[in-house]
């Protein structure tokens, strides 16, 4: 699924994807790919697949990206 990653004025910081990466040890986490090659590492997807903290913890890793308050992903 596509998505769009805004910020709280509305500017498009990136087009891209949420992808799962696993790891050597099995561990999933939730990433966002953009269409220019950005990787944004974000939370582990817990074992019964929750996203919550994973999902926070991606949108911690998009204001460490970007430096901007208020982001929001919009599907595509």
């Amino acid at each position: 699924m596509r998505f769009a990653v805004s910020s709280g004025s509305g500017q498009v910081l990136a087009n891209g994807s949420l992808r799962i990466q696993t790891d050597e040890s099995g561990v999933q986490r939730l990433c966002f790919e953009s269409d220019r090659g950005t990787f944004i590492v974000g939370g582990e997807i817990g074992e019964d697949g929750d996203l919550t903290e994973a999902g926070q913890e991606l949108y911690r890793q998009f204001f460490r990206a970007w430096g901007v308050m208020g982001i929001k992903m919009t599907s595509l």
